[in-house]
């Protein structure tokens, strides 16, 4: 039994912050209804390469970026421009529990989806807006990308070397946040429909999560009115705590505390420098930065990758190597937790999928569903949820308002 077993979720959403939240969602049990354009569906179904080829129908494929935040969903293909297929979804509404969509500001009011008007046909739905900029603002307008979003938020400003260029990412991270934080917020909306019996609106935009999670850095510029700088791979606060090249390959090291700092000294053969007065507190080592940094450097080099990881761990200092995507997947901890499974689907045979990270003792997490084929559930929902039957469903069809 899942978490959220009984919860049944209409997704309006697409790409990748909403479509990520109600795949959390679906991973704690929630049934979720992804709907999509038919003959065309989720923008991210077109995404690639790389696909991944179907080894059951010859031909079919699906993008790796659509299967990524994807699995666990039932596909229903309705075309909300025409007014059959809005007024299938605002029947689908009172049926469920929770909306997400992540159009423009307005954009849903003129097929008669916005929240006042489904909130008259279901109160109890807990309906959350996923935005670039929020619904009101000077911005509100604008679309929102997570790439624009990282350069307005701050990320970008202390991404990167030194001296070189302002880097994103290497992942949709802003994205990703705006998928979590929504699922708590819409957890605790149907804690406190609980007491209230109401569901809410929940508003989140990409930007506000972006500065929000600038955590410590947003809280050192508004402490100092200092912009931090960019570190490459150090941090701002701790030294040493960055990445290393070895002989043969590169490690990281996190000397999150003088104790720690002191076995990185005794392991590398220079115990005296761990109780010199330039680097016996980590504020002095932050003052001395440059030149520890380039002793440690030196004593680093003279290792070998495994060597000196195996020599840290034994010692007690933490440290990991900087692994490609490969080494990951292989690597026996990885494997140990099943973080990458496999998954049956009817159209594509065996594919691939990663797991969520969350594990309860009293509740089974994840889905057995794959990533859909586009408009695999349509029928079946419409049938089962509002009854339309199949000679209502060819006329749908026909007219073009479903898939």
């Amino acid at each position: 039994m899942g978490a959220l077993d009984g919860i049944r979720v209409l997704d309006l959403s697409r790409v990748l912050a909403g479509p990520w939240c109600t795949q959390l969602l679906a991973d704690l049990g929630a049934t979720v209804f992804k709907i999509e354009r038919p003959g065309e569906g989720d923008d991210t179904r077109g995404w690639g390469p790389p696909f991944h080829e179907s080894s059951v129908v010859p031909g079919a494929r699906m993008a790796s970026y659509f299967m990524s935040a994807n699995r666990g969903k039932h596909s229903v293909a309705i075309d909300i421009a025409r007014p059959e297929g809005a007024a299938l979804v605002r029947a689908l509404a009172p049926h469920c529990d929770i909306l997400v969509e992540n159009f423009k500001v307005g954009g849903l009011r003129k097929y008669g989806l916005d929240y006042a008007r489904m909130r008259a046909i279901a109160p109890r739905l807990i309906y959350c807006s996923i935005t670039g900029f929020g619904q009101d603002g000077p911005y509100a307008e604008r679309p929102g990308y997570d790439f624009i979003v990282q350069g307005m938020g701050g990320l970008m400003g202390v991404t990167g070397v030194p001296e070189g260029e302002k880097m994103r990412a290497g992942v949709a991270i802003t994205d990703i946040m705006t998928g979590m934080y929504p699922c708590n917020g819409i957890l605790a909306a149907l804690h406190q429909r609980e007491r209230t019996g109401e569901g809410q609106q929940i508003d989140v935009a990409l930007l506000d999560v972006q500065v929000a999670t600038m955590a410590n850095q947003a809280l050192s510029y508004l402490v100092t009115g200092q912009n931090p700088r960019r570190l490459g791979n150090a941090h701002a606060s701790i030294v040493p705590y960055q990445a290393f090249a070895t002989r043969n390959g590169d490690i990281t090291v996190a000397g999150g505390n003088d104790g720690q700092f002191r076995k990185l000294c005794v392991v590398l053969g220079e115990p005296a420098l761990g109780t010199d007065p330039r680097y016996a507190t980590n504020a002095a080592r932050v003052a001395n930065r440059v030149a520890l940094i380039a002793h440690l450097q030196a004593l680093l080099a003279q290792w070998d990758q495994a060597e000196i990881l195996a020599a840290l761990e034994a010692g007690g200092v933490p440290a990991g190597p900087i692994n490609t995507l490969d080494q990951v997947f292989s690597d026996p901890h990885v494997r140990h937790r099943g973080m990458a499974f496999a998954q049956l689907s009817a159209e594509m045979g065996e594919v691939p999928a990663v797991r969520c990270p969350l594990r309860f003792s009293g509740a089974e997490v994840g889905s057995a569903l794959p990533p859909p084929a586009l408009g695999a559930d349509t029928r079946a929902v419409l049938r089962d949820l509002v009854g339309i039957d199949g000679e209502t469903a060819e006329s749908l069809v026909s007219a073009g308002a479903i898939g």
